[in-house]
C-alpha cells in the first residue's frame, strides 16, 4: 500500500479472567530470578483461581549501561497455557514461551524495570524465567502484513481508526494467529478463511489468539463493527503463532468504491430483531457495519471499500436540529472524525470507481424546530441542494470526471426526492453524465425492523442487491 511504516510493533494486552474465585496476590511469590548479561528477570503468580493463574514477570536492568531490547524465555509447567499477554510479544503458549519487548519498552536505563503480565490455564507453580539483551529485532510494520484500504493514522506500533467498518486482511502459515488490539469502545468481527465470524465485545487491550488450525496457509479478517466518532480504536498488526510466520499482505483490489452516508449507511441497529433494542443490548451490540449493505455489495462485486458513516449526521442540518452548526461536511475530510481535526491524506491508490452516497434523512425526517435557520421546508431543501452540489464538485475535484457518484434516497417525503432528482438533472445538463440517482423505493419492501426503525440485516440485503444491479448497470472498466 505504500505506506511509511512504523520501526516497531507495539503491543498492547488485556487482563481476560478465567471463571472461578481469584485469590490475592502475595500467596505464590515463585521465583526464580537469573541474570544474563545485563537484565534479570524475575516472575511471580500475582493472582490463581480454580483452573487457571495471572502472572507476572519484571525485566530489570541489573547493569551500568543502558539496554536497548531484552528477551524473557520462560518455561511453564506442563498443563499451564498462555491465552493473553500484555506488555510484551511472545512466541508459543505452552511450554518454552520467549517473550521480546514490546517497542515502547524494550529500551531500559540502569536499575529500571518494566514488567509484563499474562492470563494463563493451569498451574503457574515452577515457571522459571531468563533474560538476555540486545536479542530484539524490531518487527515489521503493522501494515506491511496487512491490507487495508480504511482512514488511519499511524501512531506507534499501530494504526488508529473511527470511521464504522474499517478493516484489516492478513495471510499467514501455521496453526494460529493473534490479533493485537486496543479498544475498550468498539466490537469487531473477525474471520478465518471466510469462515463464520467470531465477535470480540470491546476487548480492550489485549492479543486475540485464534489456536487450533490445521497447519498451512490461511487468511484472517478484522472488521469493525461499531461506530465511534468520540473513540479511536487501534490495531496492532497480527502476530503468527509458534511455529508459523506471517506472510505478505493480500492484494489491493482493482475494484474501490466509497459509501457515505448516515445510519443506513453505518449499519446502526440492523443486527436486531426488534426496534426496541434496549433490552437487547442497545444500539452498539447490535450494530454491525461488515453486514451493512455497503460491505455486502462491496464483497460481492469484489472490491475494496470505504464506509464514511455518521449517524444523525446530515448534509446541512443533522437529526431533530441536533448539534447545530456541524453537519456531515464538517468531518468528511478528517482521519479520526472527532477525535483530532487532521484531514485525511488521501493516497494515490484511493481512487474509487463508484462513490454511493445517502446523506438527506436526517435533514428532512423531522420538523423544524424553533430558532433552526430556515423558514420553512422549502428554505431548508434550498440550502441543501447548494451544500450537495459544492460537496459534489469537491469529490469530482477529489476522484476525476470518471468516478460515478450514485445519489441514493428513500421514500421519505417530497422536499428529499425533488432536491436528489434536481441536482442529478442540474449535474447532467452541465454535462457530468457521471452522476446518477437511485431510489430505494418502496417496492423493496423492507421491513425497518432494526433500531428505532432502521433497516433490518434482511433489508441490508436487500439494499445491497439494489446497489449492486445498480453498480453492474454502470458503463465501467471493470
Amino acid at each position: 500500500m505504500n505506506r511509511p511504516r512504523p520501526h516497531r510493533l507495539a503491543v498492547l494486552g488485556a487482563v481476560v479472567l478465567a471463571t472461578g474465585a481469584m485469590s490475592v496476590p502475595g500467596a505464590a511469590t515463585a521465583a526464580a530470578e537469573v541474570s544474563a548479561a545485563t537484565c534479570a528477570a524475575a516472575y511471580r503468580t500475582a493472582g490463581s483461581w480454580n483452573g487457571g493463574f495471572h502472572g507476572e514477570v519484571t525485566v530489570t536492568n541489573s547493569g551500568a549501561a543502558t539496554i536497548d531490547g531484552w528477551k524473557v524465555t520462560m518455561t511453564l509447567p506442563a498443563g499451564a497455557t498462555v491465552g493473553s499477554l500484555w506488555n510484551g510479544v511472545h512466541t508459543g503458549a505452552t511450554g518454552t514461551v520467549t517473550v521480546t519487548d514490546a517497542g515502547y519498552n524494550g529500551t531500559l536505563g540502569a536499575g529500571r524495570s518494566v514488567t509484563f503480565g499474562f492470563v494463563a490455564t493451569g498451574s503457574g507453580t515452577g515457571t522459571t524465567v531468563s533474560c538476555a539483551t540486545g536479542t530484539t529485532t524490531p518487527p515489521d510494520g503493522v501494515l506491511d502484513h496487512a491490507h487495508t484500504v480504511g482512514r488511519v493514522q499511524e501512531q506507534g506500533g499501530g494504526v488508529r481508526y473511527t470511521w464504522p467498518g474499517t478493516y484489516f486482511e492478513g495471510r499467514f502459515q501455521g496453526s494460529g494467529i493473534g490479533i493485537v488490539l486496543d479498544d475498550a469502545v468498539n466490537d469487531y468481527d473477525v474471520q478465518i478463511d471466510g469462515n463464520a465470524p467470531v465477535t470480540l465485545v470491546k476487548p480492550g487491550r489485549t492479543t486475540h489468539w485464534i489456536n487450533g488450525l490445521a497447519n498451512g496457509e490461511h487468511t484472517v479478517r478484522l472488521a469493525k463493527r461499531t461506530e465511534s466518532p468520540w473513540s479511536a480504536g487501534q490495531f496492532g498488526g497480527f502476530v503468527a503463532g509458534p511455529g508459523g510466520r506471517l506472510l505478505g499482505e493480500p492484494a489491493a483490489r482493482g475494484r474501490q468504491i466509497e459509501f457515505i452516508g448516515d445510519s443506513w449507511t453505518a449499519g446502526y441497529g440492523n443486527m436486531s430483531a426488534v426496534r426496541d433494542c434496549t433490552g437487547t443490548g442497545g444500539v452498539d451490540r447490535n450494530t454491525n457495519a461488515d453486514r451493512s449493505f455497503g460491505a455486502l455489495a462491496a464483497r460481492g462485486l469484489g472490491a475494496d471499500y470505504q464506509i464514511n458513516a455518521w449517524s444523525g449526521m446530515g448534509m446541512v442540518r443533522n437529526y431533530n436540529g441536533g448539534n447545530a452548526g456541524t453537519n456531515y461536511r464538517t468531518y468528511y475530510d478528517r482521519t479520526l472524525q472527532a477525535v483530532d481535526t487532521a484531514v485525511w491524506q488521501r493516497p494515490a491508490w484511493w481512487k474509487p470507481q463508484v462513490v454511493v452516497i445517502g446523506l438527506g434523512i436526517n435533514d428532512f425526517s423531522t420538523a423544524l424546530n424553533p430558532g433552526e435557520p430556515w423558514a420553512d421546508t422549502g428554505a431548508l431543501a434550498a440550502d441543501y441542494r447548494n451544500a450537495y452540489q459544492e460537496f459534489l464538485a469537491k469529490l469530482r475535484d477529489r476522484y476525476g470526471p470518471d468516478t460515478h457518484l450514485v445519489l441514493t434516497y428513500p421514500d421519505l417525503n417530497t422536499a428529499l426526492t425533488t432536491s436528489i432528482e434536481q441536482l442529478v438533472a442540474e449535474r447532467n445538463a452541465a454535462g457530468d453524465d457521471a452522476v446518477h440517482s437511485l431510489n430505494y423505493g418502496s417496492a423493496l419492501g423492507l421491513d425497518l425492523l432494526g433500531c428505532d426503525w432502521h433497516p433490518s440485516l434482511r433489508d441490508h440485503g436487500i439494499l445491497a442487491g439494489s446497489v449492486t444491479s445498480f453498480v453492474k448497470g454502470l458503463p465501467l472498466n471493470w
